[in-house]
Order: structure tokens, then sequence, then C-alpha cells
């Protein structure tokens, strides 16, 4: 498996697939052709069909600046190898093709080439399944961060705080902005609304409101275009920080108990990575909201005291009840349903830790048993439901909202 270094990434929203990945695709182009006069770049699969919501042609156009860049939408070619792909062309002064590169954004902001092994090919860790992992642990009587820390090494734990940092100071942002997100949905931040609501309860559930309003944050920070982490990617970013930060300030955790909660949530992260996908696209919100709240279950049972098979019982419970969710966002914006199903996924994420330390941890499903799962069921979904905004609720909703008026 790779380094969490290439699972948590710090970048802006509002999608890591769409905006991160090709982001960095053009400024690898942009290196290679200095001497073009302009560029042109088709759009394949779902880059095309939500591009646009996702601001994928505005993110290449700049980075492309100051050569002019035409941007061409394909939507209805879909290649084999991943469905965001996209082939960029450098031109001379004539109009004529200098260079060409096809690259596809395989998820949480990676690029890749047809021809590269989609399994990490930064190989870093030796094991890629939760049972061989937590075996050894058991005989070496380590924990899951002790492994992470074996495969990285020590400066692993200085980046995580860095990636900690930056989804601490997501929340902040999000919490001190009000107003409408960009788009034409003008869909309102609740954010400070929520933390305000939670400051003031006394009661059991007031971390719930917490968990809500700190998710919310990162995740309308992520719509806005704002700077977030991946976790495992821009879409599902506001799951992990959202329960972590209420965690936090629940228990008074150290800065040092918070490291080793993140570095165990990244590994789960890396194993779904490594053996399914994190991609929207390639197998609906599943990979995406459904690995967040995996890897947030796992280090909320971290947290709590649990051992490594109730840590690995909330990662397989938590994603196991989020298989089959489609990828269907409301006009190709990262708003509707991603900015609630960030919130609830996060609570869900603890409400799954808490169930498993009642138990012993023994139970029939592994966690790799759901990862393989989940991505069977990910290639068997219809293409309509896997972040092209053809099906679902985005069919729906201009229907809908013939019915209802929008929120104010």
């Amino acid at each position: 498996m790779d380094s969490l270094r290439e699972l948590f990434k710090i970048g802006n929203g509002p999608s890591s697939s769409h905006t991160m990945g090709p982001q960095k695709a053009a400024q690898k182009f942009k290196d290679r052709n200095p001497d073009a006069a302009s560029f042109r770049v088709e759009l394949y699969g779902s880059l095309a069909a939500t591009g646009k919501g996702h601001l994928t042609d505005w993110i290449i156009i700049e980075t492309l600046k100051p050569k002019r860049t035409e941007i061409v939408w394909k939507p209805e070619v879909i290649k084999k190898f991943h469905t965001n792909g996209m082939k960029f062309f450098s031109l001379n002064d004539s109009r004529e093709v200098l260079n060409e590169w096809l690259v596809f954004s395989v998820g949480g902001g990676s690029i890749m080439e047809e021809n590269e092994d989609r399994r990490g090919g930064n190989k870093v860790y030796d094991l890629s399944k939760m049972s061989d992992i937590m075996k050894w642990c058991d005989e070496n009587s380590m924990e899951f961060w002790q492994y992470v820390g074996s495969c990285e090494g020590e400066d692993i734990w200085e980046y995580l705080k860095k990636i900690w940092a930056a989804m601490e100071e997501a929340i902040v942002r999000g919490l001190n902005t009000s107003g409408i997100l960009p788009g034409e949905l003008k869909y309102p931040r609740k954010a400070q609304r929520f933390y305000k609501k939670a400051r003031m309860r006394q009661t059991r559930f007031a971390i719930n409101g917490k968990i809500y309003a700190y998710s919310l944050a990162v995740s309308e920070e992520n719509a806005a275009g704002g700077e977030v982490v991946t976790a495992p990617t821009c879409g599902a970013s506001g799951v992990v920080p959202g329960l972590l930060k209420a965690l936090k300030e629940e228990y008074d955790l150290s800065e040092d108990e918070v490291i080793k909660a993140l570095s165990t949530a990244g590994l789960i992260g890396n194993i779904v990575k490594e053996n399914a996908s994190i991609s929207g696209a390639e197998v609906g919100c599943q990979g995406e909201v459904g690995t967040a709240c995996a890897m947030a279950a796992g280090m909320a049972s971290y947290i709590l005291g649990g051992t490594l098979e109730q840590i690995e019982y909330a990662a397989e419970m938590a994603l196991e009840h989020h298989l089959g969710m489609t990828c269907d966002p409301v006009g190709g914006y990262v708003q509707i349903p991603c900015i609630e199903r960030n919130a609830v996924a996060a609570v869900r994420a603890l409400d799954a830790a808490n169930y498993t330390l009642f138990t012993d941890g023994k139970h029939r499903v592994s966690l790799d048993q759901v990862i393989v799962t989940m991505g069977e069921t990910g290639r068997d979904l219809n293409c309509a439901y896997k972040e092209t905004s053809q099906a679902g609720l985005a069919k729906y909703y201009q229907e809908l909202s013939k019915y209802f008026k929008p929120e104010k």
C-alpha cells in the first residue's frame, strides 16, 4: 500500500477527483510543454458529466494560464481504465498537435496513466489486508498506529500533525462563515447555526450537535472551494475531522492521542483504497462517505479504548451499512446530498464504535470481506449512479423543486 501521504492530502475542494486530480495533471502537462502556444483538453465520462458543478474546467484553465485552453466535453466516452479520463493536447500557433497525454483522476487527488498499477505503486506497507495486519499486531503486541510507524518511519507523525492542523483550520473557517454556497442551488451554510445550538445544550446529545457542526463546517468549506484534507476524498472530507474534533474536546485528548487516532483512520482508508476504490465515479458514494465512516468508526473505537478486534468491527460495521450508496450530486455540485451525508456519517461512525465496544469484537463478516463486496457492488452499479448526476436525487430534484420552496 501507498504511504498515508497519498491518502491525506491538503488541497482545494470541491472534489479531489474533479478538481485536485485535474489540477495536478494540468500542472504536469504544462511543465512538460513550455513551448505550447495553446492547449486543448478533452474530458471524458464522469469528469465531463459533472465537471461544470465540480469546477473541473475552471481549475484546468486557471492552471494552464496564461496560455489559452479549450475544454471539450465528452461524457459519452468512458475509458476502461477509469471513468475519470482526460486527454491533454499541446498546440502550436497553427493549432497543430505537438504533444498529447491521456491521464486519469482515480480518486483522492491521485492521477494515473493506463499502464500504471492501480494497487499502490509506491509500496510502503508490506501488508494490505486488515486480517494480515491484525495478525502482525497480535504477534508483535502492537497497535495499529505502531504498525503505521513501523512502515512509514518516524517522520509520518510530523506529517500527520500538519494534516490535523489543516483539518482544524478548515473547521474554524467553516464555523466562522455564513451565507450561501457558490452555485445555482443557493445552498445555505449551516455549520455556524448548528454550533451555536450545540454549545447551548447541556445534555448527552450536545456532542452529536458538535459532530454535526464540525463536519458541516469542513464540508461547506469544501463545497465553497476552500482548503480541506482528503479523508479519503474531498467529498467525504468532513467525517473524520468532524468526529475527531468533537472527541478531542469531549475527552480532552492530547495531540499524541489525536495523531495516533488519525493514523488508525488512515490505515483503514488505505486498506479500502488498495483493495476496492475511494472514487465516487467508480463505485458510488459508498467508496467516499462509506470509507470515511469506516475510518472514523475505527478511529473512535481506538480513542474509546477498543481492542484490535473491536476497532476492526467498528470499521466493518460502518462500511457495511453504506453498501450500495449511490453518488448522485444534484446539479453536479458537492452540496446535495453530500454535505448532510458527511454530518450523518460522522455520528453513525461514533454509533458503530459504541456498539462494538459492548461486544467482545467477534463477528461473522470481516472488514476485508466488506471491502471486496463494496468494490464488486460499485462495479455493478449503473453508471448513472456514479457521479454523473443522471439519476437518483440529481434526476428528480428539478421536478421536486416545483412543489417545495428552496430552504432559506
